[in-house]
């Protein structure tokens, strides 16, 4: 053991939450409740207050927003993307914490994975949906 450990392993929570195209990886660590995203502060991360708000809506709901402290590595997408990658992650984790908060999780949908993703563009059309314009003559 180096100096400065102790004989009990730190405890975390880890849930892994995707939307569109981001990846978040989420780890509950007790604590005094702050949120850090890609080393940064979760303020100076995500500048919208709803963006702020997706992301602590599982806490909120389950009363854990003062337990944990909530450590994420995020990538892909946009910002509300990452958002709501972070919310089904932290939501995941909170499961592994106590599988009883299942379904105060579960009723506001937050461990849903929303599965939407941008469709493809299709060759010979300018866009997914989009066609060019038919001409009969």
């Amino acid at each position: 053991m180096e100096s400065g450990e102790t004989a009990l392993e730190k405890v975390q929570y880890y849930g892994t939450g995707k939307r569109k195209t981001a990846t978040a990886r989420v780890f509950l660590i007790p604590g005094s409740g702050q949120i850090i995203v890609n080393h940064v502060d979760v303020q100076e991360y995500f500048k919208h207050a709803t963006q702020r708000t997706i992301v602590s809506q599982a806490l909120e709901e389950t009363e854990n927003t003062a337990k944990f402290d909530v450590y994420v590595n995020v990538k892909g997408g946009g910002y509300t993307g990452q958002a709501g990658a972070i919310r089904l992650g932290i939501a995941r984790a909170l499961l592994r914490y106590d599988p009883e908060l299942r379904p105060a999780l579960k009723k506001p949908g937050f461990l849903r994975r929303d599965q939407r993703i941008k469709e493809r563009k299709k060759y010979g059309q300018p866009g997914a949906r989009k066609r060019f314009q038919f001409s009969k003559r």
